[in-house]
């Protein structure tokens, strides 16, 4: 599948326009790490791209989070590697521990996104042109900030030889490269 027939896919299953922003956010962040790697681009991004895409049908109920998403992603000929990276991503669906870069990649580029999306939104002008690193990191630390974001996983991007700060500056750059498409 390359982009435009995943991001049918993507649109095809998720209607709520803040989902697909955010996975949209999430393919700009991996395929950032991507390039940091050395690594294709193209399918860290596609992965980035569709780790949601079954967000809606489950509900938010993290045991069954991904194993739609293998079913629908199987379905519709997706690469067996980003099937495979779509359900690491939440560990609570696949019960395996991650270890692949890949794996790990795609759990705190997507989660990072989620922290960096709340962080503008506390802004006036909720853009992410004011969003400094230092903020992003000062809320992670704030356990009443952002409650759905597991910052365990983000800090996986120290896992994969990505210091947090640095981390954080490349997800911001990448989401900026996008920000008229994610509305901020």
């Amino acid at each position: 599948m390359d982009r435009e027939q995943t991001l049918e896919l993507l649109r095809r299953h998720v209607k709520n326009e803040n989902m697909v922003r955010h996975c949209l956010a999430a393919e700009a962040v991996m395929r950032a790490l991507a390039a940091r790697f050395g690594e294709d681009a193209e399918k860290w991004g596609l992965a980035g791209l569709i780790h949601d895409v079954d967000v809606e049908l489950t509900a938010g109920d993290a045991a069954r989070h991904t194993l739609e998403a293998e079913k629908i992603l199987r379905d519709h000929g997706c690469a067996p590697e980003i099937v495979e990276a779509v359900m690491m991503h939440n560990e609570a669906a696949s019960l395996k521990k991650r270890e692949d870069r890949f794996h790990k990649a795609l759990a705190a580029g997507e989660t990072i996104t989620g922290l960096i999306t709340a962080t503008a939104l506390v802004y006036p002008d909720r853009k992410l042109d004011g969003v400094k690193a230092s903020s992003v990191l000062k809320r992670m630390k704030d356990k009443r900030f952002a409650a759905s974001v597991d910052r365990k996983v983000i800090l996986e991007c120290e896992q994969i030889g990505v210091p947090l700060p640095e981390f954080v500056d490349l997800a911001l750059t990448a989401m900026r490269g996008i920000s008229e498409q994610l509305g901020m």
